[in-house]
């Protein structure tokens, strides 16, 4: 009976721990970390200097639910995502990440939201739905971890499309042209917003979500084949 009750704590004390992940509104209607930002100002030009880039496309997004997919080659990609906005972005990392001393405060800081490395993580999904009706931001990589392969794109894994057809919210793709490395320029993409409304208010199936998936993932493979284009003609220009 005493452990029954002791287990019972426990559990009411690990169920009060459960992170606060939604962001207030505040007069203008945007939903502002102020961290984010503090660290948007001071960092940023650091970043510049150690790992500077160029962009392309639509930087700038507009105030509001979206879902930020893109490729993933390092740890610093998240800063080409976060930059576009001066509203708060969730970022979906992997479990392992929060469990680090320093990283995974900074995660919780940041009111990032923790997902199992297979990617069946009911708990994940609900976080992110929450926080795309309360009309904030999640940013997410659906290769599910970073690219050290000589492949183009890894295999998306299931969550990105499921979010946003049942939120019924854009998608933004940020795409990284080739790997960042220190010192040099990279190149970054973003492209127009990804609406799945050919799955709004349809009996959605597993292959529905398996088909959409693979759209984003031609979509980004499509805008780095066109910007491989662009800088080739751009290369043929000059020669001319």
């Amino acid at each position: 009976m005493e452990e029954n009750q002791e287990k019972s704590i426990k559990n009411n004390k690990k169920k009060e721990k459960l992170p606060v992940l939604t962001v207030k509104a505040n007069k203008k209607g945007q939903h502002v970390m102020v961290l984010m930002n503090v660290l948007r100002v001071v960092l940023l030009p650091i970043f510049y200097i150690l790992k500077p880039f160029r962009t392309f496309g639509h930087r700038k997004v507009k105030d509001g639910a979206c879902i930020y997919i893109g490729n993933h080659y390092t740890i610093f990609d998240p800063v080409y995502m976060a930059i576009t906005t001066w509203e708060g972005v969730h970022f979906i990392g992997k479990r392992e990440n929060f469990e680090a001393p320093v990283l995974g405060s900074f995660m919780r800081w940041v009111k990032a939201i923790k997902v199992n490395r297979d990617g069946n993580d009911v708990r994940a999904l609900l976080d992110g739905l929450k926080c795309l009706k309360n009309n904030e931001k999640i940013a997410l990589f659906p290769e599910g971890t970073r690219n050290k392969t000589s492949e183009e794109l890894l295999p998306f894994r299931h969550g990105a499309a499921l979010m946003a057809i049942r939120a019924k919210v854009p998608i933004i793709p940020v795409v990284i042209y080739d790997r960042p490395k220190f010192f040099k320029c990279a190149h970054i993409i973003y492209g127009e917003p990804i609406e799945l409304t050919e799955y709004y208010d349809k009996k959605v199936t597993e292959q529905d979500y398996q088909a959409a998936d693979e759209k984003l993932r031609a979509r980004i493979l499509d805008i780095k084949r066109e910007h491989k284009e662009f800088l080739e003609n751009k290369k043929k220009g000059k020669k001319r």
